[in-house]
């Protein structure tokens, strides 16, 4: 048995879509109990209009930032800047699924983490100017 403070909680909860009506990404598990050190798995499944798949991490009080990008056409990974090298993402193409895995798990990893998709296809066209 894990005392408290050896075990992380983990939420993927809310997900973000961008672009197109009907887009989806959704997360396989909501929330997650870990022991630390261990291998911890975030998984979402998302729909054939997904070009770019993202993982994002809010820690509390905080907002959400960027951990990673994956392109599906190119399997080309953006990671942030900083970004803790137990982190890793991976795509499965075959299973329309991307998962976050971090490993070892740590406590201080717990956290809402997001995914998130863009799609090819918006509708909206309009371009954004600053001023």
């Amino acid at each position: 048995m894990f005392l408290s403070n050896d075990i992380i909680h983990i939420c993927c909860c809310n997900v973000f879509t961008a672009g197109a009506v009907g887009s989806n990404i959704t997360p396989e598990q909501t929330i997650i109990s870990s022991p630390e050190g261990s291998n911890t798995t975030l998984t979402c499944t998302y729909d054939d209009s997904a070009d770019y798949l993202h993982w994002y991490q809010q820690k509390p009080q905080s907002g959400p930032e960027f951990l990673l990008l994956v392109i599906k056409s190119s399997n080309n990974v953006t990671k942030a800047k900083q970004l803790d090298p137990r982190i890793s993402i991976k795509l499965h193409q075959d299973k329309k699924k991307v998962d976050l895995e971090i490993f070892p798990a740590a406590v201080s990893d717990s956290a809402l983490y997001y995914c998130a998709m863009e799609p090819t296809v918006t509708q909206n066209s309009y371009t954004l100017y600053k001023k």
